[in-house]
């Protein structure tokens, strides 16, 4: 085993380094390599074998032997016999090509020369795989021999839900979880199909995570859960969003999940199953598996630019089709009845899409609820304001008796602005008491707030001019905004804060929701292959927002991003509110650099904090840091208080003292309601934090 501390990890944004040599192979020529071997999984090799034991509790782990490797070999040459002499319509192991369509940017195994799906399967892995399809496949003759011939089609469809899920804990893409020592990560651990450098290969028959048993459990609980919750038969149709068959007025529901912009290409994503079912369920329902893949020329989703991309889904054929969609899904539901569409981006831009699509489609928005339906693991980015709930929009038809659209409805737009705040006044207090708060209980008043707007035809100001819903949304952050920062400043009027600290604040409060820990967000399983330019960029650390979410947050505040660089950065979509410990420089006239750094993640010598000795260097070359504090106090009561949190960091007692007492930092109440404010809304194991609370600490000791 090679013991180099220095050593990190054997890939890195698609290059390889040698754990021998030391060598790095540049990514692009690693995408050379591996296009010959179509992604490498049909001969990669084995290296490591884990095993348990009966007497003895938790993994143990052995190089291959003979044994395990002739295993192999085996499998690689049954698969191939099976191959040339299977005689079915369809390939044993599916050979159909993998939409380019919309797929370079979330299925990067095709940037390594997988061009199938077969080629995602370990020759293991897809013999086993073949072998379970066939054996599903030839059920259904021997259920119908049996007492109960009706259910030869249920027990097959239900087996073959069993296989699928197989097949998403057994390809080369699922991972090994070393800290927790067993197969951490399924095929579709995101909404995506990422370059798996070292993957797991589990036992498709052994008592292990991922193993036939534990997908036979799974399936039969979803159906004894179903037993129990519905009642009576149900109907399902395959059709069109565009394009309903059902009758008008005729449905009591209408509740839908619909794509958000480019996130996911579900039909491309879906053939990964699709081509196994439909080897498997194409006798039992031929209708559903008439097609090679999945229909994708109608989807309704944006497709990125690509050279290899031939679609033409931009954003205006997005928002057209979604309206054309939520116009017929207006147009099949009762006068009576009530609409859910179920939403949970973090883009304002998918929001607006989608509330202008609902509006222009004829719908009144009443509501709009956060559920949780995300597990926590499942959650792609910590730090970010990604939400651990989808919001519920509840809508009804906004319709004449006789179910046309109502359009002779219109509102005065000073009518509309006075009733908005009132209606965030409402129901802001009523969401922090059920613990919806920070991201989650900004969009969840977007319901009532569109209420007001919605219920007209349209809206108009005194001139006649239309008001657009863009210009409505505005509104409502400023108005959301407001009230946020009235409740996290209890008993204080939030405007006598400088806009520096109201947009803290309110940053901090909306990210409340997630567990903020500074890593700018990056999952570790996200887009660790990208190109070398790509890696070379800097990363921002500190509390990030999607940055036209942090754009509308602070112009509701009456502050101006562009204006405040020395405590927002911004990277492409990303704003970051900066740690502050980058804000030394500012504050003091130091480098960053010569400042407090956070803790180290990692237990490293070499990272050990030493703010004494790095203090020490700064008094030497300028002598500004020591007891003799002559630093100018910041012009604003955040400034002020950060100043004090890195001093307080910095073991500078004397320093910190002479700020808040002899300069009269600590004379301003405004400074230790913003300290208290912002313990209460720094993450718990933040360095900030420590650092306020053991600036709050000193107060009583300070005379204060």
């Amino acid at each position: 085993m090679i013991e180099n501390p220095d050593f990190d990890g054997t890939v890195k944004r698609g290059a390889a380094t040698c754990p021998c040599c030391g060598y790095t192979t540049p990514i692009t020529r690693v995408r050379e390599q591996l296009k010959t071997r179509r992604g490498g999984a049909n001969d990669a090799r084995l290296f490591c074998v884990v095993t348990k034991r009966e007497t003895e509790p938790g993994r143990f782990y052995r190089l291959p032997t003979e044994h395990d490797i002739s295993a192999i070999r085996k499998a690689i040459s049954e698969l191939e016999r099976r191959k040339t002499t299977h005689k079915g319509p369809l390939s044993i192991v599916p050979d159909e090509a993998i939409s380019v369509v919309g797929s370079y940017r979330i299925i990067k195994m095709l940037l390594y020369g997988a061009t199938t799906w077969g080629d995602i399967f370990s020759p293991r892995q897809a013999l086993a795989l073949a072998e379970l399809s066939s054996l599903v496949k030839s059920v259904a003759e021997y259920v119908s021999k049996s007492e109960s011939p009706e259910l030869a089609i249920p027990v097959q469809t239900c087996l073959a839900f069993v296989t699928d899920k197989m097949a998403d804990k057994a390809s080369s893409l699922c991972r090994w979880k070393a800290t927790a020592e067993y197969m951490g990560g399924n095929t579709f651990g995101r909404q995506a199909l990422p370059m798996m450098w070292d993957f797991c290969e589990a036992s498709v028959l052994g008592e292990v995570t991922g193993d036939i048993a534990s997908e036979v459990e799974w399936v039969e609980k979803v159906l004894q859960n179903i037993s129990l919750s519905v009642c009576g038969f149900g109907h399902t149709e395959e059709a069109s969003a565009t394009s309903h068959p059902l009758p008008d007025d005729s449905a009591s529901a209408y509740i839908t999940d619909p794509p958000y912009y480019h996130a996911i290409s579900y039909a491309t994503l879906s053939d990964f199953f699709y081509t196994w079912l439909r080897r498997m369920l194409s006798s039992a329902y031929p209708e559903l598996f008439r097609l090679i893949e999945t229909q994708k020329h109608n989807e309704i989703i944006v497709d990125l630019p690509h050279a290899l991309n031939t679609a033409q889904k931009d954003i205006t054929f997005y928002e057209n089709e979604l309206c054309k969609a939520f116009s017929e899904g207006r147009r099949i539901l009762r006068p009576d009845g009530i609409g859910t569409i179920v939403f949970a981006s973090k883009t304002t831009a998918s929001w607006e899409a989608i509330l202008k699509a609902l509006v222009d489609a004829g719908w009144i928005i009443t509501g709009s609820w956060p559920i949780d339906t995300e597990m926590e693991s499942r959650i792609a980015a910590q730090g970010q304001a990604r939400l651990a709930s989808s919001v519920h929009l509840v809508c009804r038809p906004r319709e004449n008796p006789d179910g046309s659209v109502q359009t002779d409805e219109i509102g005065d737009w000073r009518e509309v602005l006075q009733e908005l705040p009132h209606r965030i006044h409402k129901w802001m207090p009523r969401l922090a008491n059920e613990g919806v708060v920070g991201a989650d209980a900004i969009f969840a008043c977007l319901g009532p707030a569109l209420e007001i707007f919605s219920r007209y035809s349209h809206v108009e100001k005194t001139s006649g001019e239309i008001v657009t819903l863009r210009e409505y949304l505005e509104q409502i952050w400023a108005a959301v905004s407001k009230e946020a920062l009235s409740m996290i400043f209890t008993g204080a009027d939030a405007s006598g804060f400088e806009e520096d600290a109201r947009l803290t604040a309110m940053w901090l409060w909306t990210l409340k929701t997630g567990d903020v820990n500074g890593d700018n967000g990056k999952d570790e399983e996200e887009d660790t292959d990208e190109d070398e330019a790509s890696s070379k960029k800097s990363k921002l650390t500190g509390f990030s927002l999607e940055f036209d979410a942090a754009r509308k947050i602070a112009q509701g505040l009456g502050a101006h991003l562009e204006s405040l660089d020395h405590l927002v950065a911004v990277q492409g979509e990303t704003a970051t509110l900066l740690p502050v410990a980058a804000r030394t420089r500012y504050l003091f006239g130091k480098e960053a650099s010569e400042g407090p750094r956070p803790k180290p993640k990692k237990k490293d010598p070499q990272l050990k904090l030493d703010f004494d000795g790095e203090i020490k260097k700064i008094e030497e070359e300028s002598g500004t840091w020591g007891g003799e504090f002559k630093a100018r106090a910041g012009s604003t009561t955040l400034d002020q208080l950060h100043q004090c949190m890195i001093l307080f960091a910095s073991n500078r007692a004397e320093a910190l003292k002479r700020l808040i007492v002899e300069d009269g930092v600590g004379r301003n109440p405004l400074f230790w309601r913003l300290a208290q404010a912002l313990s209460a809304l720094y993450p718990s194991s933040s360095d900030e934090k420590r650092w306020v609370d053991g600036v709050l600490a000193r107060k009583k000791g300070l005379g204060f």
